[in-house]
């Protein structure tokens, strides 16, 4: 029973890294992508999550790690760039 649940939640979740992509390539602004790409980004953790529980290791978790972290940093990057025009200021 946990298996079936298992793969259901992964097609569940691959559909929505599709649909979350095709917002991202289509979005009709750019805060619309950078919110595509963020969503793209927590959804790949929970992916890779469902893989460790799938797999029954503890060998992705460095890789969930970065990914959480490269989104985070990327996430506020393309924002600031939105904001301000620049990613660093030079004064």
């Amino acid at each position: 029973m946990f298996q079936i649940i298992l793969y259901i939640s992964l097609i569940i979740i691959g559909v929505s890294l599709v649909l979350l992509l095709i917002r991202t390539i289509k979005g009709p602004s750019i805060a619309d992508r950078i919110l595509g790409l963020d969503s793209i980004g927590v959804t790949l953790i929970g992916f890779m999550g469902l893989i460790m529980i799938f797999q029954d290791t503890i060998a992705y978790s460095d890789i969930i790690l970065l990914l959480s972290i490269l989104a985070f940093v990327g996430t506020v990057a393309m924002s600031k760039f939105l904001e301000r025009g620049a990613v660093f200021e030079r004064e």
